[in-house]
Protein backbone atom coordinates (compact mmCIF):
# COMPACT_ATOMS: atom_id res chain seq x y z
CA UNK A 1 0.00 0.00 0.00
CA UNK A 2 1.16 3.36 -0.55
CA UNK A 3 2.20 5.64 2.11
CA UNK A 4 0.51 8.33 3.56
CA UNK A 5 2.23 11.83 2.94
CA UNK A 6 2.73 12.81 6.64
CA UNK A 7 5.12 9.13 6.76
CA UNK A 8 7.51 10.13 3.93
CA UNK A 9 10.42 11.96 4.60
CA UNK A 10 10.34 15.88 2.93
CA UNK A 11 10.47 15.83 -0.45
CA UNK A 12 13.98 16.35 -2.22
CA UNK A 13 14.17 17.81 -5.62
CA UNK A 14 15.72 16.25 -8.49
CA UNK A 15 15.00 18.50 -11.74
CA UNK A 16 17.49 21.65 -11.59
CA UNK A 17 17.93 25.28 -13.14
CA UNK A 18 19.57 23.98 -15.82
CA UNK A 19 17.35 20.44 -16.67
CA UNK A 20 14.46 22.63 -16.31
CA UNK A 21 15.37 24.76 -18.64
CA UNK A 22 16.20 22.53 -21.60
CA UNK A 23 12.44 21.06 -20.45
CA UNK A 24 10.98 24.22 -21.35
CA UNK A 25 12.80 24.22 -24.97
CA UNK A 26 11.77 20.56 -25.23
CA UNK A 27 8.44 21.20 -24.49
CA UNK A 28 7.84 24.34 -27.03
CA UNK A 29 9.60 22.56 -29.50
CA UNK A 30 6.82 20.65 -31.70
CA UNK A 31 7.23 17.05 -32.50
CA UNK A 32 4.36 16.27 -33.92
CA UNK A 33 3.98 12.27 -34.74
CA UNK A 34 6.11 11.37 -37.82
CA UNK A 35 7.90 14.85 -37.82
CA UNK A 36 10.08 14.32 -34.38
CA UNK A 37 13.50 14.59 -35.63
CA UNK A 38 13.73 18.56 -34.63
CA UNK A 39 12.99 17.59 -30.99
CA UNK A 40 14.68 14.58 -31.46
CA UNK A 41 17.78 16.58 -31.78
CA UNK A 42 17.25 18.43 -29.46
CA UNK A 43 17.12 15.71 -26.89
CA UNK A 44 19.90 14.20 -27.76
CA UNK A 45 22.13 17.07 -27.83
CA UNK A 46 21.02 17.01 -23.87
CA UNK A 47 21.65 13.38 -23.45
CA UNK A 48 24.98 12.96 -24.78
CA UNK A 49 26.97 13.96 -21.45
CA UNK A 50 25.94 11.17 -19.92
CA UNK A 51 25.65 8.28 -22.52
CA UNK A 52 28.49 6.39 -24.07
CA UNK A 53 26.88 6.10 -27.69
CA UNK A 54 23.79 7.21 -29.64
CA UNK A 55 21.91 6.27 -32.60
CA UNK A 56 18.48 6.87 -34.53
CA UNK A 57 16.68 4.60 -36.29
CA UNK A 58 15.36 4.82 -39.81
CA UNK A 59 11.67 6.80 -38.85
CA UNK A 60 13.51 8.98 -35.96
CA UNK A 61 13.62 6.95 -32.63
CA UNK A 62 16.07 8.38 -30.76
CA UNK A 63 18.54 6.51 -28.71
CA UNK A 64 21.43 6.88 -25.86
CA UNK A 65 23.26 3.87 -24.55
CA UNK A 66 25.21 3.20 -21.73
CA UNK A 67 27.68 0.25 -21.58
CA UNK A 68 26.80 -0.54 -25.34
CA UNK A 69 28.94 -3.26 -25.36
CA UNK A 70 27.05 -5.86 -22.42
CA UNK A 71 24.80 -8.36 -23.63
CA UNK A 72 22.04 -7.72 -20.79
CA UNK A 73 20.30 -4.69 -21.78
CA UNK A 74 17.80 -2.81 -20.18
CA UNK A 75 15.14 -0.16 -21.74
CA UNK A 76 13.75 2.75 -19.95
CA UNK A 77 11.55 4.06 -22.66
CA UNK A 78 9.02 7.15 -23.22
CA UNK A 79 7.70 8.50 -26.69
CA UNK A 80 8.76 11.67 -28.42
CA UNK A 81 5.44 12.65 -30.87
CA UNK A 82 2.34 15.27 -30.06
CA UNK A 83 -0.55 14.74 -31.44
CA UNK A 84 -1.13 17.06 -34.46
CA UNK A 85 -3.57 17.80 -37.30
CA UNK A 86 -2.32 17.48 -40.74
CA UNK A 87 -4.26 19.54 -44.00
CA UNK A 88 -6.78 17.65 -45.67
CA UNK A 89 -8.56 19.99 -47.68
CA UNK A 90 -7.98 24.05 -49.15
CA UNK A 91 -11.51 25.48 -50.29
CA UNK A 92 -11.32 27.92 -53.30
CA UNK A 93 -12.18 31.17 -50.63
CA UNK A 94 -8.87 30.03 -48.80
CA UNK A 95 -10.19 28.19 -45.64
CA UNK A 96 -8.79 25.04 -44.86
CA UNK A 97 -10.30 21.72 -43.12
CA UNK A 98 -7.86 18.64 -40.91
CA UNK A 99 -7.83 15.62 -40.67
CA UNK A 100 -5.94 14.30 -37.29
CA UNK A 101 -2.77 12.94 -36.43
CA UNK A 102 -3.04 11.23 -33.43
CA UNK A 103 -6.27 11.96 -30.71
CA UNK A 104 -6.30 15.56 -31.39
CA UNK A 105 -9.17 16.70 -29.60
CA UNK A 106 -11.52 18.59 -32.03
CA UNK A 107 -13.24 20.06 -28.82
CA UNK A 108 -10.65 21.86 -27.87
CA UNK A 109 -10.10 23.41 -31.28
CA UNK A 110 -12.24 26.41 -32.10
CA UNK A 111 -10.34 29.84 -31.33
CA UNK A 112 -7.26 28.31 -30.91
CA UNK A 113 -4.10 29.80 -32.96
CA UNK A 114 -1.82 27.18 -34.69
CA UNK A 115 1.19 27.04 -36.58
CA UNK A 116 0.91 25.25 -40.14
CA UNK A 117 4.66 23.57 -41.30
CA UNK A 118 5.46 23.96 -44.78
CA UNK A 119 8.75 23.82 -46.31
CA UNK A 120 8.86 27.92 -46.22
CA UNK A 121 9.12 27.58 -42.67
CA UNK A 122 5.56 28.36 -40.38
CA UNK A 123 2.57 29.66 -41.48
CA UNK A 124 0.46 31.01 -38.49
CA UNK A 125 -3.66 30.33 -38.56
CA UNK A 126 -6.45 30.12 -35.96
CA UNK A 127 -9.36 27.77 -35.87
CA UNK A 128 -12.36 29.85 -36.86
CA UNK A 129 -15.84 29.75 -35.07
CA UNK A 130 -18.84 31.37 -35.53
CA UNK A 131 -19.50 33.96 -32.99
CA UNK A 132 -22.23 33.56 -30.20
CA UNK A 133 -24.63 36.27 -31.75
CA UNK A 134 -24.46 34.40 -35.15
CA UNK A 135 -25.12 31.08 -33.90
CA UNK A 136 -29.43 31.37 -33.03
CA UNK A 137 -30.61 32.18 -30.19
CA UNK A 138 -33.44 29.22 -29.15
CA UNK A 139 -31.61 26.87 -31.65
CA UNK A 140 -30.04 23.59 -31.16
CA UNK A 141 -26.43 24.57 -31.60
CA UNK A 142 -24.08 22.75 -33.44
CA UNK A 143 -20.84 21.37 -31.23
CA UNK A 144 -17.14 21.29 -32.84
CA UNK A 145 -16.54 18.27 -34.96
CA UNK A 146 -14.22 17.08 -37.13
CA UNK A 147 -16.48 18.12 -40.48
CA UNK A 148 -17.11 21.87 -39.18
CA UNK A 149 -13.64 22.58 -37.64
CA UNK A 150 -11.74 24.76 -40.27
CA UNK A 151 -8.43 27.03 -40.24
CA UNK A 152 -8.20 30.43 -41.40
CA UNK A 153 -4.49 31.70 -42.22
CA UNK A 154 -6.19 35.02 -43.65
CA UNK A 155 -6.11 34.20 -47.14
CA UNK A 156 -9.35 34.64 -49.71
CA UNK A 157 -8.42 31.90 -52.10
CA UNK A 158 -6.62 28.48 -52.65
CA UNK A 159 -4.12 30.11 -54.72
CA UNK A 160 -3.04 32.48 -52.05
CA UNK A 161 -3.00 29.64 -49.13
CA UNK A 162 -0.71 27.67 -51.47
CA UNK A 163 1.33 30.25 -52.67
CA UNK A 164 2.51 30.45 -48.87
CA UNK A 165 3.36 27.08 -49.37
CA UNK A 166 0.38 24.84 -47.81
CA UNK A 167 -0.54 21.83 -49.20
CA UNK A 168 -2.69 18.81 -48.51
CA UNK A 169 -0.45 16.99 -45.99
CA UNK A 170 1.53 19.88 -44.03
CA UNK A 171 1.36 18.64 -40.51
CA UNK A 172 -0.12 21.50 -38.13
CA UNK A 173 0.21 22.42 -33.75
CA UNK A 174 -0.53 24.37 -31.61
CA UNK A 175 0.93 27.57 -30.46
CA UNK A 176 1.00 27.13 -26.61
CA UNK A 177 3.85 26.72 -24.53
CA UNK A 178 5.50 26.08 -21.39
CA UNK A 179 4.73 27.52 -18.24
CA UNK A 180 4.99 26.87 -14.48
CA UNK A 181 1.80 27.44 -12.41
CA UNK A 182 1.45 28.52 -8.76
CA UNK A 183 5.24 27.17 -8.66
CA UNK A 184 3.63 23.50 -8.15
CA UNK A 185 2.46 22.27 -11.93
CA UNK A 186 4.04 22.34 -14.98
CA UNK A 187 1.67 23.19 -18.10
CA UNK A 188 2.12 22.96 -21.83
CA UNK A 189 1.25 21.23 -24.80
CA UNK A 190 2.60 17.66 -25.42
CA UNK A 191 3.68 17.14 -22.19
CA UNK A 192 2.24 13.29 -22.93
CA UNK A 193 4.41 12.63 -23.43
CA UNK A 194 8.07 14.73 -23.87
CA UNK A 195 7.69 14.79 -19.89
CA UNK A 196 8.72 10.82 -19.92
CA UNK A 197 12.08 11.92 -22.57
CA UNK A 198 12.87 14.43 -19.81
CA UNK A 199 12.77 11.55 -17.25
CA UNK A 200 14.33 9.23 -18.38
CA UNK A 201 17.45 11.74 -19.70
CA UNK A 202 17.53 13.09 -16.15
CA UNK A 203 17.60 9.22 -14.93
CA UNK A 204 20.94 9.23 -17.47
CA UNK A 205 22.04 12.40 -16.02
CA UNK A 206 21.95 11.47 -12.22
CA UNK A 207 23.54 7.94 -13.11
CA UNK A 208 26.59 10.12 -14.86
CA UNK A 209 26.79 12.85 -11.77
CA UNK A 210 26.39 10.10 -9.20
CA UNK A 211 28.99 7.71 -10.79
CA UNK A 212 26.68 4.35 -10.89
CA UNK A 213 27.95 2.04 -12.80
CA UNK A 214 25.58 -0.44 -14.23
CA UNK A 215 26.33 -3.94 -14.58
CA UNK A 216 24.19 -4.54 -17.90
CA UNK A 217 23.89 -2.07 -21.21
CA UNK A 218 20.88 0.80 -20.39
CA UNK A 219 19.30 1.33 -24.16
CA UNK A 220 17.22 5.10 -23.29
CA UNK A 221 14.67 5.38 -25.70
CA UNK A 222 12.49 7.89 -27.21
CA UNK A 223 10.29 6.68 -29.44
CA UNK A 224 8.37 8.52 -32.46
CA UNK A 225 4.44 7.61 -33.54
CA UNK A 226 3.03 6.24 -30.09
CA UNK A 227 0.11 8.33 -30.52
CA UNK A 228 -1.01 6.40 -33.59
CA UNK A 229 -1.12 2.75 -32.54
CA UNK A 230 2.89 2.19 -30.86
CA UNK A 231 4.73 1.90 -33.83
CA UNK A 232 8.03 3.76 -33.22
CA UNK A 233 8.35 1.35 -29.96
CA UNK A 234 7.00 -1.63 -32.46
CA UNK A 235 10.45 -1.47 -34.71
CA UNK A 236 13.15 -0.13 -31.94
CA UNK A 237 12.16 -3.50 -29.57
CA UNK A 238 12.97 -5.56 -32.32
CA UNK A 239 16.22 -4.02 -33.01
CA UNK A 240 17.34 -3.81 -29.96
CA UNK A 241 15.94 -6.86 -28.75
CA UNK A 242 16.41 -5.91 -24.96
CA UNK A 243 15.84 -8.22 -21.59
CA UNK A 244 14.08 -6.00 -19.78
CA UNK A 245 12.14 -3.21 -20.10
CA UNK A 246 10.92 0.03 -18.14
CA UNK A 247 8.34 2.28 -19.82
CA UNK A 248 7.26 5.70 -18.61
CA UNK A 249 4.08 7.48 -20.18
CA UNK A 250 1.26 10.06 -18.54
CA UNK A 251 -2.07 8.35 -16.99
CA UNK A 252 -5.20 10.49 -16.36
CA UNK A 253 -5.61 12.51 -12.62
CA UNK A 254 -9.26 11.84 -12.25
CA UNK A 255 -9.62 14.50 -9.34
CA UNK A 256 -10.76 16.88 -11.99
CA UNK A 257 -14.40 17.31 -12.51
CA UNK A 258 -16.45 15.33 -15.20
CA UNK A 259 -14.51 12.22 -14.68
CA UNK A 260 -15.53 8.90 -13.22
CA UNK A 261 -13.03 7.48 -10.43
CA UNK A 262 -15.36 4.00 -10.95
CA UNK A 263 -14.65 3.41 -14.29
CA UNK A 264 -11.34 5.48 -14.06
CA UNK A 265 -9.81 4.99 -11.18
CA UNK A 266 -9.20 6.96 -8.52
CA UNK A 267 -5.75 9.09 -9.49
CA UNK A 268 -4.25 12.65 -8.64
CA UNK A 269 -1.22 14.77 -9.43
CA UNK A 270 0.80 15.38 -6.15
CA UNK A 271 0.48 12.05 -4.44
CA UNK A 272 3.28 9.88 -6.33
CA UNK A 273 3.88 7.86 -9.67
CA UNK A 274 1.80 5.61 -10.65
CA UNK A 275 2.90 1.64 -11.50
CA UNK A 276 0.09 -0.46 -13.47
CA UNK A 277 -1.48 -3.81 -13.19
CA UNK A 278 -2.24 -5.65 -16.71
CA UNK A 279 -1.01 -8.87 -19.22
CA UNK A 280 1.38 -6.51 -20.15
CA UNK A 281 3.11 -6.04 -17.07
CA UNK A 282 5.42 -8.56 -15.90
CA UNK A 283 4.53 -9.20 -12.22
CA UNK A 284 8.08 -10.18 -10.80
CA UNK A 285 9.18 -6.67 -12.42
CA UNK A 286 6.01 -5.02 -11.14
CA UNK A 287 7.08 -6.18 -7.79
CA UNK A 288 10.30 -4.59 -7.67
CA UNK A 289 9.47 -1.20 -8.46
CA UNK A 290 6.88 -1.01 -5.89
CA UNK A 291 9.61 -3.12 -3.57
CA UNK A 292 11.99 0.01 -4.80
CA UNK A 293 9.36 2.81 -4.57
CA UNK A 294 8.51 1.58 -0.56
CA UNK A 295 12.36 1.16 0.62
CA UNK A 296 13.35 4.65 -0.77
CA UNK A 297 10.27 6.23 0.57
CA UNK A 298 8.90 6.97 -2.89
CA UNK A 299 5.26 8.30 -2.41
CA UNK A 300 3.20 5.64 -5.29
CA UNK A 301 0.25 5.11 -6.87
CA UNK A 302 -1.72 2.02 -8.35
CA UNK A 303 -3.94 1.52 -11.25
CA UNK A 304 -5.75 -1.17 -13.20
CA UNK A 305 -5.36 -1.33 -16.70
CA UNK A 306 -7.53 -4.06 -18.13
CA UNK A 307 -6.88 -5.65 -21.28
CA UNK A 308 -3.73 -3.24 -22.35
CA UNK A 309 -1.94 -0.29 -20.79
CA UNK A 310 -2.48 1.44 -24.36
CA UNK A 311 1.19 2.62 -23.88
CA UNK A 312 4.60 1.61 -25.29
CA UNK A 313 4.27 -0.89 -22.94
CA UNK A 314 2.28 -3.10 -24.54
CA UNK A 315 5.01 -2.89 -27.75
CA UNK A 316 7.55 -4.04 -25.36
CA UNK A 317 6.12 -6.97 -23.67
CA UNK A 318 5.17 -8.70 -26.41
CA UNK A 319 8.10 -8.44 -29.02
CA UNK A 320 10.70 -10.86 -29.21
CA UNK A 321 8.86 -13.49 -27.72
CA UNK A 322 8.27 -11.51 -24.79
CA UNK A 323 10.25 -9.14 -22.79
CA UNK A 324 9.92 -8.37 -18.74
CA UNK A 325 7.99 -5.00 -18.88
CA UNK A 326 6.43 -2.36 -16.61
CA UNK A 327 5.02 0.73 -16.70
CA UNK A 328 5.68 4.08 -14.47
CA UNK A 329 3.21 6.67 -15.25
CA UNK A 330 2.66 10.42 -14.34
CA UNK A 331 -0.56 11.60 -13.78
CA UNK A 332 -1.40 14.15 -15.54
CA UNK A 333 -4.85 16.42 -15.89
CA UNK A 334 -6.19 17.83 -19.20
CA UNK A 335 -4.74 14.84 -21.75
CA UNK A 336 -4.37 16.20 -25.45
CA UNK A 337 -5.02 19.84 -24.56
CA UNK A 338 -3.07 22.80 -24.68
CA UNK A 339 -3.09 22.51 -21.18
CA UNK A 340 -2.05 19.47 -19.87
CA UNK A 341 -0.87 19.73 -16.15
CA UNK A 342 1.77 17.86 -14.37
CA UNK A 343 3.10 17.93 -10.63
CA UNK A 344 6.54 18.62 -10.05
CA UNK A 345 6.76 16.47 -7.24
CA UNK A 346 6.06 13.68 -9.41
CA UNK A 347 8.26 14.45 -11.88
CA UNK A 348 11.14 14.20 -9.48
CA UNK A 349 9.21 11.18 -8.12
CA UNK A 350 9.30 9.52 -11.25
CA UNK A 351 12.37 10.42 -12.09
CA UNK A 352 13.86 8.59 -8.30
CA UNK A 353 12.05 5.93 -9.04
CA UNK A 354 13.31 4.52 -12.33
CA UNK A 355 16.32 5.42 -11.36
CA UNK A 356 16.48 3.38 -8.07
CA UNK A 357 15.14 0.71 -9.82
CA UNK A 358 17.76 0.05 -12.47
CA UNK A 359 19.77 -0.37 -9.33
CA UNK A 360 18.46 -2.82 -8.11
CA UNK A 361 18.23 -5.00 -11.53
CA UNK A 362 21.18 -7.26 -11.10
CA UNK A 363 23.34 -8.30 -13.98
CA UNK A 364 21.52 -11.04 -15.73
CA UNK A 365 18.55 -10.54 -13.79
CA UNK A 366 15.83 -13.68 -14.45
CA UNK A 367 12.34 -12.49 -14.23
CA UNK A 368 11.08 -15.49 -14.77
CA UNK A 369 7.77 -16.95 -13.08
CA UNK A 370 8.97 -20.56 -12.79
CA UNK A 371 12.90 -20.57 -11.96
Amino acid sequence: MAKKKDDQQKHVSVVNKKSLEFFEEYINNPSPTGFEYPGQKLWLDYLKPYIDDSFIDNYGTAVGVINPKAEYKVVIEAHADEISWFVNYITSDGLIYVIRNGGSDHQIAPSKRVNIHTEKGLVKAVFGWPAIHTRGAGEKEEAPALKNIFLDCGCTSKDEVEALGVHVGCVITYEDEFMVLNDRYYVGRALDNRAGGFMIAEVARLLKENMQKLPFGLYIVNSVQEEIGLRGAEMIAHRIKPDVAIITDVTHDTSTPMINKITQGDLACGRGPVVSYAPAVQTNLNKLLIETAQKNNIPFQRQASSRSTGTDTDAFAYSNGGVPSALISLPLRYMHTTVEMIHKEDVDNVISLIYHSLLNIKKDHDFKYNK
